[in-house]
């Protein structure tokens, strides 16, 4: 067991990680320390920020660097390191004109000065471009494999070359504005995300969509892909912001927090001098956290009206189901601020000290349970209608038919986050478990791997000073029952370092103990998430 001792970071090293690399034009060899398990053959595909300005003009937000892929090769013991820009739409007509040309998270794109008053007054009202800039995650739909981001727009990439290769807008396929970078994928390749749409009447809503497996012919899935079931919006013109969802074996839980999108700003921005996507957000103080629930098959939506306090979300850990009850295990941060507005680039390449101050006024993390009950039907009101023996968090039945939803707290630190949470996907998702991995944020900054027992609360941590790590991706060893039985794959950049300043870390999952290090002579900036492919 560990405690989780806090590192401080006066030296500011942190500030290496937001800063503009190069891509290399071949894998380059890893120094290995320790040995790598002969069963690890594989590689770890991982996107963040690479180019942090153009130019002369900065990206201002975290969310605004333009897209990097990078690739940790095992094979036969040794290791290779690669990565490549992806070739999005907004990239290749930023380098050919050496300025933000498309409008990120939290940087505004403006007009060609270059253009004559005219042109430039026509470029305004051509409307929204929607940027492709595919920075968080990769993930497989059939044989393909795509970069996304949050919008309309995923980038199918070669995973063996990392080469892009085209760019899909999913509005061909489906009624939503865009889709998280989270989905759900199940064993046998079937794909589920979420979106907002437009629903009745120009309402908002949220619909949940399926990419079915690799047909018999090989055709393309996302051809094939379908609205599963429309959930509605606690406000009609607002709808929430929405990073991931939950899934168990026979329910979709979606958590509709009060950060909004104000959609008639967003639409009437981009008409506007200077505006981005953040300048949409809101927070509605008063609607609390609402909890949705929908059936898989027959997918149909549950009134069942779940309230809780004001909390941002954006990481599921896991959910599933329980004599009964659907159990939903959270990466929280308390309160109705949004925390994006804390992750501008000013603030993260802060000094030590300022960093602290920032994350002192900033929501406060804290990951928890929620238990809901499924039969609320025959019940009295003000009675707690949750039995499980093991937890203490509450559903209670109010007057008004609304169910009050109290957690029960996993983990909680001051400024000391739980976050980018991994679990053995593969075997426990939707499934009752026991373990979940984390990167450690202190004060924001990502400065240790974590492992919590869900069940027992104990924690495992692994730290070095002035040492970076990525979200833990969970590698199962093969043939093996116990679900913590397998290694952990992180991205750890050490600034500091003489020669390699950028590593593959291999810890043993069950007590989070180094098996192996891979270590490059090139520093490698933020990574947001990833997956391993056999």
């Amino acid at each position: 067991m560990c405690t989780t001792n806090t590192l401080y970071h006066p030296a500011g090293g942190y500030k290496k990680i937001f800063e503009t690399c190069e891509e290399l034009n071949e894998p380059i060899p890893a120094v290995i320390v320790g040995v790598i398990p002969e069963w690890l053959s594989g590689s770890l595909l991982r996107l963040g920020p690479g180019l942090f300005e153009v130019g002369a003009e900065p990206f201002y937000h975290l969310f605004d660097g333009q897209a990097l892929m990078h690739k940790f090769d095992l094979k036969n013991g040794h290791v290779t390191y690669y990565r490549k820009f992806v070739k999005t739409d907004a990239y290749v007509r930023a380098m050919t004109e050496k300025r933000v040309v498309i409008t990120e998270f939290g940087t505004a794109a403006y007009p060609d000065p270059c253009k004559n008053i005219f042109s430039r007054f026509f470029t305004y009202f051509k409307g929204i471009e929607v940027t492709d800039n595919c920075l968080v995650n990769v993930y497989p739909v059939g044989e393909d494999f795509y970069a996304c981001t949050e919008t309309n727009y995923i980038t199918k990439v070669d995973p063996d070359t990392l080469e892009t290769l085209k760019r899909v807008d999913l509005c061909d396929y489906l009624s939503v504005n865009g889709v998280t970078a989270h989905p759900h994928i199940e064993s046998d390749g079937t794909v589920y995300n979420i979106g907002n749409c437009f629903g009745k009447n120009m309402s908002l809503a949220y619909n949940i969509v399926k990419i079915p497996p690799t047909p018999k012919d090989k055709s393309d899935p996302i051809a094939k892909s379908k609205v599963l079931v429309q959930l509605p919006s606690s406000e009609r013109f607002k709808p929430s912001y929405v990073h991931s969802f939950g899934m168990t074996e026979n329910y979709f839980v979606f958590v509709e927090t009060p950060v909004k999108i104000n959609l008639l700003k967003f639409l009437t921005a981009w008409s506007i001098w200077g505006t981005n996507y953040m300048d949409c957000f809101e927070s509605n103080e008063t609607m609390g956290t609402w909890f949705h629930l929908a059936t898989k098959d027959p997918a149909e939506y549950i009134e069942h009206k779940f309230r809780t306090s004001a909390f941002n979300l954006f990481h599921h850990i896991n959910s599933y189901e329980d004599d009964g009850f659907i159990v939903v295990d959270l990466c929280t941060w308390k309160g109705h601020e949004f925390v994006y507005n804390y992750l501008y680039l000013a603030n993260l390449r802060e000094n030590w000290e300022e960093v602290k101050k920032a994350a002192m006024r900033a929501p406060q993390p804290e990951v928890r349970r929620y238990v809901l009950p499924m039969d609320v039907h025959k019940v009295s009101v003000g009675k707690n209608l949750i039995s499980l023996p093991y937890t203490t968090a509450t559903a209670v039945m109010r007057s008004d038919g609304t169910i009050w939803l109290e957690p029960e707290v996993l983990f909680s630190g001051p400024r000391q986050a739980f976050e980018f949470p991994q679990i053995n996907y593969s075997k426990f998702s939707g499934k009752n478990y026991s373990y979940a991995y984390g990167l450690g944020l202190n004060h924001f900054i990502p400065d240790r791997i974590c492992k919590l027992n869900v069940k027992t609360k104990d924690t495992w941590v692994w730290q070095e000073p002035d040492s970076y790590p990525s979200e833990p991706i969970f590698v199962q060893t093969p043939g093996s029952v116990e679900e913590d039985d397998g290694v952990l794959l992180s991205i750890v950049v050490n600034p500091g370092a003489d020669q390699r300043p950028g590593y593959l870390l291999i810890l043993n999952a069950r007590d989070l103990t180094e098996i192996a290090r891979a270590e490059v002579e090139v520093i490698i900036p933020v990574t947001f998430h990833g997956m391993y492919k056999p």
